[in-house]
């Protein structure tokens, strides 16, 4: 039920960190004045962190969503699978999360 629900607030947050990005994008292309505005938020502490969440959002949405053709596909139903598809999802996202921001942080 947790990670049902979860993937719904994920949801919504890819939504809304959609919506940073494409601002981003804008400003890039009105000039460098909206872009240096726009570069100054997402580059602070608080703009970091909404990125990390959105980036976390990203891999949780789409490990849960390999999960759920699992179940599409019949398979994984019983409880003792379910749960440790839960576990697989939690990881998955973590892991792909920090891996991701390591591979950034190393090109930038």
């Amino acid at each position: 039920m947790a990670l049902s629900i979860t993937h719904r607030i994920t949801g919504v947050g890819l939504a809304v960190g959609t919506l940073l990005l494409a601002w981003w994008l804008i400003a890039a292309g009105v000039g460098p004045e909206a872009f240096a505005r726009a570069q100054r938020f997402i580059g602070s502490g608080f703009g970091l962190l909404l990125m990390f969440g959105w980036t976390w959002a990203l891999f949780y949405h789409l490990a849960n969503g390999i999960r759920h053709l699992v179940w599409d596909a019949g398979y994984a139903f019983e409880l003792q699978n379910a749960e440790r598809g839960a576990y697989i999802v939690a990881a998955a996202s973590l892991g792909l999360t920090v891996l991701a921001w390591i591979i950034g942080l190393a090109v930038w």
